[in-house]
């Protein structure tokens, strides 16, 4: 018999709001840019970490949305794994590190930012927050791919190669993003099917 999971908390961050399981937790229209919303997410999280400051934005957006997602939680378990998703890699990141190499006369590039011309720098930056030693993964697709997701994070559990999943897609191009987090074990209200997940992705 196929063991079941679940699908504890979810989060989703688009037009300059931030929802958890549902439920809108911050917006900020006057906002003018997403650096300057970013930052107001963070501030409303009330998070002391500096290094967010360093991030690129999309490694802040995925930031943000995991500390929606974990914020309840008393620890995370270091077994649990990362499974992300989006359509754009790090190409809003890679756009600047080609200007900052383009110009033969002007040559500087900027370490701070080629860091962050690899989209798994997200999950590592997790990763180092809660102190997770896991499995992850980040796959580059057309659009999100519920039914591959929840196949990855099911064959993750089962083999015993994850207690947890934190999965989903954080994309961004041109200031334009979408953020849907899901945290996946034994025990919640939703079964894990692609048809749920799917369905509170395009909440």
């Amino acid at each position: 018999m196929e063991e079941k999971y679940y699908i504890s908390d979810f989060c989703l961050i688009r037009d300059k709001k931030v929802f958890k399981n549902g439920r809108e937790l911050y917006t900020d229209l006057e906002s003018t840019s997403l650096k300057d919303f970013a930052k107001g997410v963070y501030k409303f999280l009330e998070l002391k970490y500096p290094k967010f400051h360093k991030m690129d934005e999309l490694c802040k957006l995925g930031f943000l949305a995991s500390e929606v997602l974990l914020n309840e939680k008393e620890e995370v378990d270091q077994d649990t794994a990362l499974v992300l998703s989006n359509r754009a890699s790090s190409l809003d990141t890679d756009r600047k590190h080609q200007l900052s190499i383009q110009n033969r006369e002007d040559f500087y590039p900027s370490p701070a930012i080629f860091v962050y011309t690899l989209p798994n720098i997200i999950m590592g930056e997790i990763s180092i927050k809660h102190k997770m030693k896991s499995e992850n993964a980040f796959f580059v697709t057309d659009s999100f791919d519920a039914d591959f997701i929840t196949s990855y994070s099911k064959i993750l559990m089962n083999t015993g190669k994850a207690s947890d999943v934190i999965c989903g897609w954080v994309d961004l191009d041109n200031d334009k993003y979408d953020v849907f987090l899901a945290f996946l074990s034994k025990k919640g209200k939703k079964e894990l099917t692609k048809e749920e997940l799917n369905k509170l992705y395009k909440q």
